[in-house]
């Protein structure tokens, strides 16, 4: 039976997007690239909502992605992958299947039934969906050190408490903190 985890990168302020939904603010050294890759060698399947999809999809499969960070870009571009989407009607990007529908009952019989973890990344609106369908099992949330002002909270318009407990912590060099949490 797989696990459904999230990670997702915040600013010190609680927010995974700025204004202008922009992430260049995200800043990662040589450790969190490692830290990165290392996880994508688990061999989970990603998941995605169809925004966050698309800008992936676009990046990880070109040469500058493979120049600059070849072994997540190696990771990223093998790995299975799942985009959840009612609107998207094709995936260019290798190894990449849509769903659409039922999202949620798919992704809990995909649970029950594969031997692999499943993990979101990014995909804020997907991220609260799960979270209030009680379907997410671990969190990995990694905190930026840079405040942006203003953007979206990765649990916007979330309407139940999420209670979750803390179950580990690693700094980074940089000043990066990442908090992993498990569903009560």
């Amino acid at each position: 039976m797989g696990k459904l985890s999230v990670f997702n990168f915040i600013s010190l302020d609680g927010y995974y997007k700025d204004i202008n939904n922009g992430i260049d603010w995200h800043q990662h050294g040589q450790e969190e690239g490692e830290f990165s890759a290392k996880n994508l060698g688990q061999d989970n399947i990603l998941l995605f909502g169809r925004v966050t999809y698309q800008m992936m999809a676009s990046w990880w499969p070109t040469q500058n992605a493979i120049d600059t960070m070849p072994d997540v870009a190696k990771g990223m571009n093998n790995a299975e992958k799942i985009v959840c989407s009612n609107t998207l009607q094709t995936a260019e990007w290798q190894n990449t299947r849509i769903i659409s529908g039922d999202i949620f009952t798919q992704l809990a019989e995909l649970k029950k039934t594969s031997a692999k973890d499943i993990t979101v990344l990014g995909s804020g609106s997907l991220t609260t969906q799960l979270a209030e369908a009680g379907l997410i099992d671990n969190y990995q949330i990694m905190i930026d050190p840079v405040a942006i002002g203003n953007g979206t909270s990765i649990f916007k318009d979330m309407r139940r408490q999420l209670m979750l407990k803390l179950t580990g912590t690693q700094s980074f060099k940089s000043g990066t903190v990442l908090l992993s949490y498990e569903a009560k």
